[in-house]
């Protein structure tokens, strides 16, 4: 039988402002381990720590822009568009766009705080 995941759970953010992330499937609302899918609504300004998860990141933008600088230059992904991040990889996330943005993030494995390796 299918399973129905009526809301999803509201996950701390990481970052220079509040960030809403809304896990539907992952470690935290599903119990899922090798695939979480949230959905980040981001204010203009938002920064986050840089880091190098153990995980693969697809992120799909549906509103705004998302920046993603890595070593060796910065991507703008705008709406309608997506990017998908290897494991291991430094990564760092903003949304200095004036909307700031609203995008899906696609994490195998499953997101973990003990997985990402944020910067200090």
């Amino acid at each position: 039988m299918p399973k129905l995941i009526a809301a999803p759970a509201v996950v701390a953010a990481a970052g220079t402002k509040p960030k809403r992330i809304e896990e539907f499937a992952g470690r935290v609302n599903s119990g899922h381990a090798q695939v979480s899918i949230a959905r980040m609504t981001s204010p203009s300004g938002w920064l986050e720590p840089g880091q190098r998860p153990e995980f693969e990141e697809i992120t799909v933008v549906l509103r705004g822009m998302v920046r993603v600088e890595y070593k060796g230059g910065v991507m703008d992904v705008q709406a309608g568009q997506a990017v998908v991040t290897a494991p291991g990889e430094w990564i760092r996330y903003s949304t200095p766009g004036p909307e700031g943005a609203e995008y899906v993030a696609v994490c195998l494995p499953a997101f973990s705080p003990a997985t990402v390796h944020r910067d200090a």
